[in-house]
């Protein structure tokens, strides 16, 4: 390095992996890292520094250097220019869905390894992957990345079977769940404080995505990712797998999330779920409404109920929906009937005929009629529960009977 300062830069290799957070806060001050700004023909890529091992630090002699000394600074490792190693990545939970997301993870260039209540060792050996049959082996195998892909009613049961003490102090805990504030908290209160937390949800599944992500929306939260090392770049790669599949990336918070989820996805597997209790089938005069409601029955159930419980147990605001939505059918039906009963009482109390044009035909018809033509008969509408609404008896011409009670 070309300057007459006494300051000097050095490198010395980390072991970031091995240490905790508190370890690395407890370092002496001389090891502490302080951020420059380099030159764009020589600024020193991090990123890059921190997968090779090597990580930039500063002594306090240091804060004398000045621009033009670190103009003429060049870092050479043998590491940098190699090719980034792949990221391991452990799933937990690999039935339809959690394969789904092993294809897009492979396609990306990852390893992918697996465990699952089932045996999918057939499965993993034709597709590449690496299944094992117990949770401890799989986290012997160091991951970077721990996905969580099992259903909503049992994660959590799992999250406290796994063997933390097995894995890298940094490894990162990612969720796929459809609900997100459920993941958040468990993560926060059950793993080490070491452990990056990002919560996720890809808005697509087997179905909807099976011809490719390309826009589909990928949500995710960085619950708890401590910034420049090792981690940071980790969730970066990983985020990057959705990415580069053309998600359309989406970052938000995991309350927002399910505030919406309510709204859309909740609400889209209830009104499926009640239109499969009506045993819809196709016609041959279907309209395209009608198609949207039998496509719309047939990927609603074919999830399981599980599924659909874990949406309204495990978000807060799915009750609410619920209400609103019961609500809403209250005040549709209110509007059909009360327009109804307007009707009726105008035809049966104020004997109003219907505002439609009679011809000769209908009115000789109508002399035989002792009721309005649009009503059932008597019995008809007992059976139909509005009988309330009386059929009207033969008129007497010469009235001098009496109602019954008046004399």
């Amino acid at each position: 390095m070309a300057s007459s300062s006494s300051s000097f830069l050095h490198f010395f290799p980390t072991k970031t992996s091995l240490q905790t957070r508190e370890d690395r806060e407890n370092f002496p001050f001389q090891y502490k890292k302080h951020h420059y700004s380099f030159p764009s023909q020589n600024k020193i890529n991090q990123a890059k520094l921190y997968s090779s091992g090597l990580q930039l630090q500063c002594s306090p002699l240091e804060h004398s250097l000045t621009t033009s000394t670190m103009c003429n600074l060049t870092v050479e490792s043998p590491l940098m220019d190699k090719e980034e190693a792949p990221l391991k990545i452990a799933i937990v939970g690999f039935g339809n869905f959690g394969q789904f997301i092993a294809q897009g993870l492979k396609r990306q260039g990852h390893q992918v390894m697996a465990t699952s209540r089932s045996d999918y060792t057939d499965y993993c050996k034709l597709n590449g992957f690496h299944f094992f049959r117990s949770m401890d082996a799989m986290c012997e195998e160091k991951p970077d990345i721990f996905l969580i892909c099992s259903s909503i009613l049992s994660t959590e049961n799992i999250v406290r079977t796994i063997p933390f003490h097995k894995l890298k102090p940094d490894t990162i805990f990612v969720d796929v769940l459809s609900v997100k504030q459920f993941p958040k908290n468990l993560f926060l209160e059950v793993l080490p404080p070491e452990f990056g937390i990002v919560c996720a949800h890809p808005m697509f599944g087997p179905e909807s995505g099976k011809e490719g992500w390309a826009g589909l929306p990928f949500v995710y939260d960085r619950v708890r990712v401590f910034s420049d090392s090792p981690q940071d770049l980790n969730c970066q790669r990983f985020l990057n797998i959705f990415e580069n599949e053309g998600c359309r990336m989406v970052e938000m918070s995991c309350e927002e999330h399910d505030r919406h989820a309510a709204g859309s996805q909740f609400i889209t597997h209830t009104i499926g779920r009640i239109l499969s209790q009506l045993n819809l089938e196709s016609t041959p005069i279907n309209t395209k409404g009608y198609e949207t409601l039998l496509k719309l029955t047939e990927n609603t159930v074919s999830d399981s109920f599980d599924l659909y419980y874990g949406l309204f147990m495990y978000n807060v605001n799915a009750t609410e929906q619920i209400d609103n939505l019961d609500r809403a059918f209250e005040t549709v039906k209110q509007k059909l009937f009360g327009r109804l009963h307007d009707i009726l009482r105008k035809q049966i109390v104020e004997r109003v005929p219907l505002p439609v044009e009679v011809n000769a035909e209908n009115r000789r018809k109508k002399n035989s009629i002792s009721a309005p033509s649009f009503l059932p008969n008597a019995e008809e509408m007992h059976i139909r529960d509005i009988a309330s609404f009386a059929v009207p008896g033969e008129v007497i011409p010469n009235s001098k009977a009496q109602a019954p009670g008046i004399r």
